[in-house]
């Protein structure tokens, strides 16, 4: 449902998918030089893994992604301190393979989307594809062979992104549910407001990567995968959002990020957004944005401005300018959720 049908309904506030607050301790941290020679037998994907104080769940991860069906792989494994078994682990998966098909290193210690960032914006590194990979969760078999089929009709030469719905499991691996199913077209206008998809099921191509690789790794947003999502549809790059949960998206008590699936998620987010994290986490994308505008689509640098200017205006002025961005979530709830966001002054 467009947002100019429910600007005056705030019965009801839903927030979007959970993300977790941006961690901007210490100092800005190099990108790593990785060499990864792109492959002549067939498209490659550089699976780019997070880790840090995972020993619990990183033995299910790692073995779902030995199962994938798709083949063409290599890990990166960027650990952020850990001080468990978490390292020991990765080297001994790194021993079960050739050499150069596994590689550890160590994280820049600012969190985990500034460790995920850390790892795409790396020098010299050439893939195909590259796919965001958590440390608690476990990949369906075919997670891979899906994404690369997909993003393939692609091509090369344009931004492109793989999402999906994920299959929720809990600590014993026994499933609990799905995360929402959304139906309308990825779009930037969706993005500026909401996340659909989570980082544990993204797959991306280069011309994606080089996006974030431009905008630097320095950048503090409250999430990597709703960066990306920014990112890729800002400028004018295909975002597929799979309805088939390729992840199994385990939740715990330490999750980073949490699905947004229930009535007491719901309800976090409706106290998030009263409390203006909502608000906060805009300031960041907002800031992050600023630097992609040179790339966006002239259509989408015209959607980012209104909404720049929109968020500094009175409720009558802000109300009218946030109508003609077209910005919108992808569920009739969320779209009243950003409604009380927009006439509370809480976006």
């Amino acid at each position: 449902m467009p947002i100019g049908n429910v600007w005056l309904s705030v019965g009801a506030a839903f927030m979007s998918r959970n993300v977790s607050s941006a961690q901007t301790s210490g100092a800005g941290v190099g990108v790593p030089n990785i060499s990864t020679p792109r492959s002549a037998t067939g498209p490659s994907v550089t699976i780019l893994l997070c880790t840090f104080n995972g020993e619990c769940f990183l033995p299910g991860q790692l073995a779902s992604l030995q199962k994938q069906t798709f083949k063409n792989w290599r890990l990166i494994a960027s650990d952020d301190g850990s001080s468990d078994r978490t390292k020991s682990l990765l080297h001994a998966f790194q021993k079960s393979f050739e050499p150069g098909r596994v590689e550890i290193i160590d994280g820049p210690r600012r969190g985990a989307p500034a460790n995920f960032l850390f790892l795409a914006c790396a020098e010299k590194l050439v893939s195909d594809f590259y796919a965001f990979c958590d440390q608690d969760d476990i990949w369906e078999p075919d997670k891979l062979a899906r994404a690369v089929d997909l993003l393939e009709k692609v091509g090369p030469d344009i931004p492109a992104l793989y999402g999906s719905r994920t299959r929720l499991i809990d600590e014993n691996d026994n499933e609990i549910g799905f995360s929402p199913m959304f139906h309308r077209r990825p779009d930037f206008k969706c993005a500026l407001v909401q996340s659909i998809a989570g980082g544990n099921t993204m797959v991306f191509n280069e011309k994606a990567r080089e996006l974030l690789a431009f905008c630097g790794a320095d950048l503090n947003v409250p999430s990597h995968d709703w960066w990306l999502y920014q990112v890729t549809s800002a400028s004018g790059g295909e975002v597929h959002y799979d309805a088939y949960p390729s992840v199994r998206y385990r939740q715990h008590a330490a999750n980073v990020i949490g699905s947004n699936a229930g009535w007491n998620a719901q309800m976090h987010r409706l106290w998030m957004l009263g409390h203006g994290r909502l608000r906060r986490w805009e300031d960041l994308n907002v800031t992050a944005l600023a630097r992609l505008r040179p790339r966006m689509s002239s259509e989408n640098r015209r959607v980012f401005d209104l909404f720049c200017i929109a968020r500094r205006q009175p409720l009558f002025k802000r109300t009218r300018i946030f109508l003609q961005t077209g910005v919108h979530r992808q569920t009739f709830l969320g779209n009243l959720g950003l409604a009380a966001a927009v006439v509370l002054n809480k976006i």
